[in-house]
């Protein structure tokens, strides 16, 4: 049975990737920080998937909860780099902790997760990892310099580790979300949210599962001629 990870999987995205995955069949295992007694975590389990609290900005933390996964037998051929956080600000007024916080999460978090997959993926026919980066990586947008930054970066990061492991079948691409209807996003101004909606042809934000749909899609065996790619999911914003 395959196993895959998923970051950031307590809810919203995350969340609907893991169960998708395991809706298909997959052993799912969600790393994120959230204690284990909390409600979201509880929920998760009841639905069959595995849970690990890990700080994916830690190295040591990242490393423990790879090696906890060997002790069970499982070798990850999935892996959904999905966690995330923002520290939205003017650039003027941003301070250095704002900048470092999404990169430490985003970037690093992302690669030490990838870092460690590999070193199992190498070893099976054919793997999987998809980095969730943003639409704002690629167009950027006012008020998250160092968001669209770390998002930017998450691409930079997908085209080389696609090139370095495309021989061992290590697939790697990307995914950039537009306007996802989370309860992130629900909880912004409807003004905002207007403005956004008119940016958008098919006139409607997106759903969690219009972005799992894709990851399913990628990591299922038919879409085994695509690595380094970024994946626009925005309703054509």
């Amino acid at each position: 049975m395959r196993c895959s990870i998923v970051t950031g999987g307590v809810q919203g995205i995350g969340l609907s990737i893991a169960l998708l995955l395991k809706q298909r069949g997959d052993t799912v295992v969600v790393f994120d920080r959230v204690d284990e007694d909390n409600g979201l975590v509880k929920a998760l389990v009841s639905a069959g998937i595995r849970y690990q609290q890990v700080d994916i900005s830690s190295s040591s933390s990242v490393t423990e909860a790879f090696a906890s996964l060997d002790t069970m037998g499982l070798q990850p051929q999935v892996l959904v780099n999905n966690a995330g956080v923002t520290r939205d600000g003017l650039a003027l007024r941003m301070s250095e902790s704002d900048w470092e916080i999404p990169f430490d999460v985003n970037v690093k978090g992302a690669f030490l997760c990838a870092q460690q997959a590999l070193k199992r993926m190498i070893k099976a026919p054919t793997s999987y990892i998809i980095n969730i980066s943003s639409i704002v990586g690629l167009y950027g947008n006012a008020g998250q310099a160092n968001y669209a930054a770390s998002k930017a970066a998450l691409i930079g990061l997908t085209k080389s580790l696609a090139q370095e492991y495309a021989a061992r079948n290590v697939l790697v691409n990307a995914i950039a979300p537009g306007f996802i209807q989370t309860a992130m996003t629900d909880a912004l101004p409807e003004a905002i949210k207007q403005k956004a909606l008119d940016h958008i042809p098919l006139k409607r934000f997106g759903l969690p599962a219009d972005v799992a749909n894709l990851v399913a899609f990628l990591t299922s065996g038919q879409a085994d001629y695509l690595t380094s790619q970024v994946f626009v999911v925005s309703g054509g914003m």
